[in-house]
């Protein structure tokens, strides 16, 4: 029997940005017994995807190259491991590939059942691919660190959230204001009304003086901070934060990890807490039933054919997209 093959994108070697992308055709892969193989019909792309390519995790990822970058996927099952209890073929599924594997860019990716969820019909493929990493990077710190309650229990709490109008920020700003919380939000002059619209309390352009301090217009220190962005020093935090207050970063380098490790040796009530999602299959569930429901949108900055995917991801490397890049095969 011939082999069947599919379109993809890798690359062999470290860096090399959008131009070190190669399109090859390539074998289906196969999957495992506790596997499902997923004919992809949306891909999102992440930041950490280039970033792997620029070798900040090396040696770690990818584990091997050649390698197809991405995550994010959602699609129909057309195979299932003989293993596989909760899924058939022909459904819907939303689900994340660990990137030390990949997959996501290529007509077929391989997925494991623990981290696979169904899809409903009420929300496409494009926003369900668009949710699944940036959803749960937005989620788990609100919720884990920052203590928001999203069934709008518990005691208010007010909350900043840098780069609101970026991939993980715009999901950040709709899962606080599901919670007790009073939102305040950055973002570039042209994404004001949307980051409004989202839910936001307050939005600071970020390139004005006040932006640019984190001040509050309405005066109110920070319990926490959801930071998505970068080169915001600690100094200019500290100030804006209430007794207790945490900034959660959400792109860790090495400055604010050194920072962590000095509050938490001299036991300061301020704090900066690098983070990291977790895959989790629960979460997950949750966040798509709350897009079906109508409570979370899913952002979508462009569109692009898998056979323009260097396009895409020099659109991410660029740093300006306003909410997600979909890979469509």
């Amino acid at each position: 029997m011939a082999t069947k093959l599919m379109q993809a994108i890798q690359y062999d070697r470290y860096g090399g940005g959008p131009a070190g992308l190669k399109h090859v055709e390539i074998p289906v892969p196969t999957q495992i017994k506790n596997e499902v193989l997923v004919k992809v019909e949306a891909a999102s792309l992440n930041p950490f995807d280039w970033k792997i390519q620029k070798a900040v995790a090396r040696p770690l990822l990818p584990r091997k190259f050649p390698y197809i970058p991405g995550t994010d996927i959602a699609g129909e099952i057309v195979e299932v491991g003989s293993k596989v209890k909760d899924f058939k073929v022909g459904d819907k599924v939303v689900a994340y590939l660990a990137h030390d594997h990949g997959g996501a860019l290529a007509e077929f990716a391989v997925a494991t059942e623990r981290l696979t969820v169904l899809r409903p019909s009420e929300v496409s493929a494009a926003e369900a691919a668009a949710l699944t990493l940036a959803g749960l990077t937005a989620y788990q710190p609100l919720i884990e660190i920052a203590g928001v309650k999203l069934d709008g229990t518990g005691e208010q709490k007010n909350i900043l959230v840098t780069a609101a109008s970026g991939g993980v920020g715009h999901f950040a700003v709709q899962l606080a204001k599901l919670g007790n919380t009073f939102v305040t939000a950055t973002c570039g002059a042209r994404n004001v009304d949307l980051v409004k619209s989202l839910g936001a309390d307050e939005v600071l352009d970020y390139k004005t003086p006040e932006g640019a301090a984190l001040k509050s217009p309405s005066g109110r220190k920070y319990d926490a901070v959801i930071h998505c962005t970068t080169g915001i020093p600690w100094s200019t935090f500290e100030p804006q934060l209430s007794d207790h207050g945490k900034v959660i970063d959400l792109t860790p380098g090495l400055i604010s990890m050194a920072t962590f490790a000095l509050k938490k040796l001299t036991f300061a009530k301020k704090q900066i807490v690098p983070f990291f999602a977790t895959p989790n299959k629960e979460n997950l569930s949750y966040l798509i039933q709350l897009v079906k429901d109508g409570r979370l949108k899913c952002v979508i900055d462009s569109r692009f054919p898998l056979s323009q995917a260097e396009d895409a991801w020099a659109k991410s490397i660029d740093g300006h997209a306003t909410g997600k890049i979909i890979v469509e095969p």
